[in-house]
C-alpha cells in the first residue's frame, strides 16, 4: 500500500498512515500494530509471534505461535480454543464447557458437576455429582456402574448386576432369576 505519511517517535515507534486509511505502528521490540481504515479493525503481530485481532463486534481471536493455539472471545462470553492436535474446546459463559477431542469424542462439563462424553461410535457416558456412570452402547445395551454395583441391561429386557463382592445376578424377562457367587458357582437358579 501506499504511504500518505510517516511520523518516527523519540521512542523508537513509527507510524505509517496508508492512503487507504489504515494506520501501521511499529515498535522498537519488532511488535507491530495495524488499525483498518475503518477504525474498529486491530491486528497485533507481536515480537514472539503471536497475533492479536480485535474485530469490529469485539471479538478477539487471539493466536499463540509457540502452542499453534487459538483463543477466540466472542462479544457475548462465549470462549473458543482451538489446539494445533485439532482439540476444540468452547467454554460458555454460564461455566458449561464442551471438549471436542481429535477423535470426535465430545465430552460435556456441566456447571452442577455432571459430565457427559460421546463417542464417535454413539456410545454415551453420563457421569454424576456422585460418581455412578450410566453408559449408553451403539447396540442398544446399557450399563450403571454405582459404588455398590455395575448392572447391564440388554435390549432384550436381561438385567445382569454385578455386586462389589462378586456376587453376580441375572433377571431374564422370562421371570427366571439366576445368582452366582463372587466364584462363578450357581447359589440360585429359577428356571420356569
Amino acid at each position: 500500500e501506499e504511504i500518505q505519511r510517516e511520523t518516527a517517535y523519540p521512542d523508537g515507534k513509527v507510524e505509517k498512515v496508508l492512503k487507504n486509511g489504515c494506520h501501521l505502528i511499529f515498535f522498537p521490540n519488532g511488535t507491530w500494530k495495524k488499525v483498518g481504515s475503518d477504525g474498529k479493525t486491530v491486528t497485533i503481530t507481536f515480537f514472539n509471534g503471536d497475533v492479536k485481532q480485535i474485530m469490529p463486534d469485539q471479538t478477539v481471536i487471539y493466536y499463540y505461535a509457540d502452542a499453534k493455539t487459538t483463543h477466540t472471545t466472542y462479544s457475548d462470553g462465549l470462549e473458543v480454543l482451538q489446539f494445533s492436535n485439532g482439540q476444540i474446546e468452547k467454554h460458555y459463559p454460564d461455566g458449561k464447557k464442551e471438549i471436542t477431542f481429535p477423535d470426535q469424542t465430545i465430552k460435556n462439563l456441566f456447571t452442577d458437576g455432571q459430565e457427559e462424553s460421546i463417542f464417535p461410535d454413539g456410545t454415551i457416558v453420563r457421569v454424576q455429582r456422585d460418581g455412578s456412570k450410566t453408559i449408553e452402547f451403539n447396540n442398544g445395551q446399557r450399563e450403571l456402574h454405582t459404588s455398590q454395583f455395575k448392572r447391564r441391561e440388554y435390549p432384550d429386557g436381561t438385567v445382569k448386576t454385578v455386586y462389589m463382592n462378586g456376587q453376580q445376578e441375572t433377571k431374564y424377562v422370562s421371570g427366571r432369576v439366576r445368582v452366582k457367587d463372587k466364584d462363578g458357582n450357581i447359589i440360585m437358579d429359577t428356571k420356569l
